[in-house]
């Protein structure tokens, strides 16, 4: 498993899935179930790595905005849903949240989670192996520093990403 290879799976997934995060839970889990245990772990290390370079203040600004508030799980979930969209999505709201405004589907707003991405790893390691040991043998990722630039202030948020605030708000 690499980074090419993970990214090729999330974006086969979510085009299979059409939009529906339910069934893209399932296809990414039987798919990664097919896979070696090691190469599982490894799509963990991959995910997590994704997943904290995605932990930045400027992306929980975004969050707060899109779904209305956002709590540590609720930005934990968010996350797991921008990964969940593929690379381009992920990167592009990396570099500037507010690209994310053109992506989000009427359908999508007010809740823009998707929590059981986090743990499709775990999952496709307990369909291949039929063990519930996969936390012992995943590596655990401390989340990094983050000191938040914004506050709760809608008219600060608006400044920061007046599309999204347009578009949410």
């Amino acid at each position: 498993m690499d980074k090419q290879i993970f990214w090729e799976l999330i974006e086969q997934t979510k085009n299979e899935a059409d939009g529906d995060l339910d069934m893209q839970h399932e296809i990414i889990v039987s798919k990664l179930s097919k896979y070696l245990p090691e190469e599982i772990l490894e799509f963990d290390k991959i995910f997590n790595k994704y997943h904290m370079e995605s932990y930045t203040s400027e992306l929980w600004a975004a969050a707060y905005i899109i779904n209305g508030g956002c709590s540590d799980d609720g930005f934990d979930y968010f996350r797991g849903w921008l990964i969940s969209k593929g690379r381009k999505v992920y990167e592009d709201a990396l570099k500037n949240p507010e690209s994310l405004a053109d992506i989000i589907t009427d359908e999508e707003s007010g809740e823009v989670e998707f929590e059981n991405f986090l743990y499709v790893a775990n999952e496709a390691y307990r369909v291949c192996t039929g063990k519930e040991d996969f936390y012992d043998k995943a590596e655990s990722t401390p989340y990094p520093e983050i000191e938040l630039t914004w506050n709760e202030d809608s008219e600060e948020l608006e400044v920061m990403f007046p599309k999204l605030a347009e578009k949410f708000w």
